[in-house]
Formats: structure tokens, C-alpha cells, sequence
């Protein structure tokens, strides 16, 4: 049976066709012969064909029947990564010694790197680098965005914000005192941000609008370019949090206007568990950001050991210690990779992958008690995908100790499954449909109490 190129929809048959994606590829069947949704084969199919299913053998899979949906908290381990990092111990730690600070550990490793990530935001070689890690860089960041505008009093963001910018938001205001606050704008749905009552909150207090670009729980995308407009005519700043967003879709930060950025490199770039941050200044704000926490290595000359603090010109005036040189450089192999595959490619993958899920979510799911809690719409939605369920802890660690399946799960009821494109596979994707619908049915949950506390 020979191939034939057709146009599939997305969906089911007889799913809401207002909903439906249709998509171009080489079909293994003819269309008369095209196996259902709920179908392996239809899976299988998608990967014969994907562009991108070369990637997967790049990464250190040492259990090739766990389904890993959880990439948008920790990303796999690529090949290239143990490799380097055994060079960068056996040879630069352990041969060169503090001669491999001149061998390009210094400051050339942080602002190099920054420099691949650079393209992935929309953003200038010079406007990313590799710092800290995302709390610090949002605090250091808030703090010189509410020095930038001064008589202004407010931070404006929503309750959708992952809960950590919320408590760096309120340590700023804090440290600078009264009058500092933090308003905070509500969602209507626990999905969709309030784009609208953002913009009707932005008045002549605010001096910093920072949300998440792309929300943790629920995946909703922000548009960037609106608010960031909206902001400016309203006289304050921007900062964005780009950790579900980096390596899941395209960001034009320049493009958008964007003020300041911060992002973490351990989701979808792989660059290891707690691996160092990024942070983006936009190139005409740089030289006004003052650094709340200066340190030697953002003095204008290191190695002269002067008492008096004097920043150095550009990003590097937001580094403050020692930079860890392991953690940093095991960011790169990842980040090469998103490169050679391209950005664009890889949210298309993406669209394609979540709308699978989506439509498995409507023939196999929806029936047995879960709800979608991320948008229908895949143009505001990032590469994760939340389902919701009266029994959602337990599922969630049904699917854990007895499917093998790694999705995480965020309280009250939501499960959290995050498609990695470089990696992911849609049999992956049709097996964990298959084994959700399973855990309702045998009622695998039951044995299994409320929330620990754990990292699940």
C-alpha cells in the first residue's frame, strides 16, 4: 500500500468543527483507509512522519517504556550534555585548574550562551545573558524597574502568575518600603488571563506591569505586543517571565517592545535540574538598570578590587558572584539543539501534539469526568496541556506507580502534561490517553490518599 498526501483534521469525527485543525503530511494509508483518532495507528502515523522525531535519539532515555510528560518541569538529559560535562570536569577542572578562567569560563561562557538563547526570545545578541537564577533575576529586575519610575508605587499582576513572582514581587516592595504594593488582578476563569482588567489597571501608579507570558497551570499565552503597549502609554514598565514560554514557542521580545525578561533553562532547553537563569534587558533601558544586589563580577573592572562600586556598562551590571561554571555550561548542548531544529518547527510540533491530546481528550476523557483547564484555542496556548478531575491527585499518582507515566500535578485537581517536541512522541501521547481513561475505569485512583507534599 503506497503513500498518499491528504488533508487530516484534527478532532474527531462528529468533535466541534470550529475546533479543528487540518494539517499536511504524507499519509501511510489511503484516505479511505485513514485509522480513527482513538486509533494506534493514527499515532503511529504522525511519527513516521514527524520532521523532528530524530531528536528523540539525542537524549539519554535509559527506560524506553516510561512515558515522561513532565518536560515542561524538567527537561530530559541530552547526550551531548554528559559528554561536555566530562570534559568540563576531567579537563578544564581537573587539568587546567583556575587556568580555565582565561580559557573562556569568565564571563564570555554567561553572555555566549545568552547569545544562542537570544534568537528563541526575539532578542538581541547582546540583550540575553546567563545569570543567577529566575527568582533572583526577577527581584533584582522589579527592584530597578520600580527605581526607574519613580513617584509610581505599584506592581501589577495577576493571580495566574507562578506563586514565587508573587513573593519576589512582595519582597521588593519590602525592601524599597512604604508606599510599595503589588495589586493583583484575578482571572475569571482560572484559565484565560484578564487581559482586559489589566489594561483598565494600568493608571499613573503602576510603574511595573510582570506577568508570566505563558501561565504555569493552565498554559494560556499572553499577548506580549498588547500589553507591553498598553503599558508604555500608561508610563510603566514590563517585565516578562518567559519559563514555560523559552523552547515551547517563538517570544519577539524586541519585536513586542519588551522592557525586561527573565527565564529559567531546565524546562524545555534541558539544561538540567536547578541549572542557571537568563535575564534580558532591552538594549536602550540596559545602561539605566541598577543591580540591588552589585557583586564583583558586575564591576566595570573585577580585578582591580576597588572599594567603590561602579557597574559595568551593558548585562554584565546584573551579575553579582561567582558564576557556577558546571551548571552553566550544561545549558548549551540543549540550547543547541533548538537551534539546529528551529523554533518555528518545533511550535509547530507543538500545535500538532496538543491538538492530538485535545482531540483524544474529547473522544476519551471528557466522558470519564476530566475537564480541559488550558484553552481550547492552540494560538494562546503553550506546549502543556491541564486536565482536571474530581480524583486528580489520585490519577495522578495511578498514572505514576502503575502506568509509567510522568505527567506532575498542581493542587486543587490539576494534572499537568507537558509535550516536549525535540523528544515527545505521539504513540507516547495515544498511550497516556489510553492509560487515563484506563485508571477512571478501574478506579485505580482510590488507593491513593490526598497530596503529600512531594514533588509530583
Amino acid at each position: 500500500m503506497g503513500c498518499e498526501v491528504g488533508w487530516v483534521p484534527f478532532g474527531t469525527p462528529g468533535a466541534r468543527r470550529s475546533t479543528a485543525l487540518f494539517f499536511l503530511f504524507i499519509l501511510p494509508f489511503p484516505e479511505s483507509d485513514m485509522p480513527e483518532l482513538t486509533d494506534i495507528r493514527y499515532a503511529e502515523s504522525l511519527d513516521a512522519e514527524d520532521p523532528l522525531a530524530g531528536f528523540r535519539e539525542r537524549f539519554v532515555i535509559s527506560d524506553p517504556d516510561l512515558i515522561y510528560l513532565d518536560g515542561n518541569s524538567l527537561g530530559r538529559l541530552p547526550k551531548a550534555t554528559a559528554a561536555l560535562l566530562d570534559h568540563q570536569v576531567r579537563r578544564q577542572w581537573g587539568q587546567r585548574l583556575i587556568r580555565g578562567w582565561n580559557d573562556g569560563w569568565y564571563i564570555d561562557l554567561q553572555a555566549r550562551i545568552g547569545a544562542k538563547i537570544s534568537p528563541l526570545v526575539g532578542a538581541g545578541e547582546e540583550e540575553v545573558l546567563i545569570v543567577g537564577d529566575t527568582s533572583t533575576n526577577l527581584f533584582k529586575l522589579a527592584v530597578a524597574a520600580l527605581r526607574m519610575r519613580p513617584g509610581r508605587t505599584k506592581i501589577l499582576t495577576d493571580d495566574l502568575n507562578f506563586p514565587s513572582d508573587h513573593y519576589i514581587f512582595q519582597g521588593a516592595c519590602r525592601f524599597l518600603g512604604a508606599p510599595y504594593q503589588v495589586e493583583v488582578i484575578r482571572s475569571v476563569d482560572g484559565i484565560h488571563g484578564p487581559v482586559e482588567a489589566l489594561e483598565a489597571a494600568l493608571d499613573e501608579d503602576v510603574a511595573l506591569l510582570s506577568l508570566s507570558h505563558t501561565v504555569f497551570k493552565s498554559a494560556y499565552v499572553y499577548p506580549m505586543e498588547r500589553l507591553t503597549e498598553a503599558a508604555h502609554r500608561a508610563g510603566a514598565l514590563v517585565l516578562w517571565d518567559l519559563s514555560h514560554s523559552v523552547g515551547a514557542l517563538p517570544v519577539q521580545l524586541n519585536s513586542g517592545n519588551a522592557d525586561m525578561a527573565v527565564g529559567c533553562t531546565y524546562k524545555y532547553l534541558n539544561g538540567g535540574p536547578g541549572a542557571p537563569a537568563f535575564a534580558y534587558v532591552r538594549r536602550d533601558l540596559q545602561d539605566q538598570v541598577e543591580n540591588p544586589i552589585p557583586g564583583w563580577m558586575g564591576h566595570q573592572s573585577p580585578f582591580d578590587f576597588d572599594l567603590q562600586a561602579r557597574p559595568a556598562p551593558g548585562m554584565r551590571r546584573l551579575l553579582s558572584g561567582t558564576p557556577s561554571i558546571l551548571s552553566i555550561a550544561a545549558i548549551e548542548p540543549g540550547v543547541d539543539l533548538y537551534l539546529e531544529a528551529g523554533i518555528d518547527q518545533v511550535r509547530r510540533k507543538s500545535i500538532r501534539q496538543t491538538e492530538y491530546f485535545v482531540g483524544l481528550w474529547e473522544a476519551l476523557l471528557e466522558p470519564r469526568g476530566y475537564k480541559l483547564q488550558s484553552p481550547r484555542d492552540h494560538a494562546i496556548r503553550g506546549s502543556h496541556i491541564s486536565l482536571g478531575h474530581p480524583q486528580g491527585y489520585g490519577i495522578d499518582q495511578a498514572l505514576i506507580h502503575e502506568e509509567n507515566v510522568l505527567p506532575d500535578f498542581r493542587p486543587p485537581d490539576n494534572i499537568r502534561f507537558g509535550f516536549a517536541p525535540l523528544y515527545t512522541s505521539y504513540g507516547e501521547i495515544f498511550n497516556a490517553a489510553s492509560r487515563l481513561a484506563a485508571i477512571v475505569d478501574n478506579r485505580a485512583y482510590e488507593k491513593y490518599a490526598g497530596p503529600a507534599g512531594e514533588v509530583v
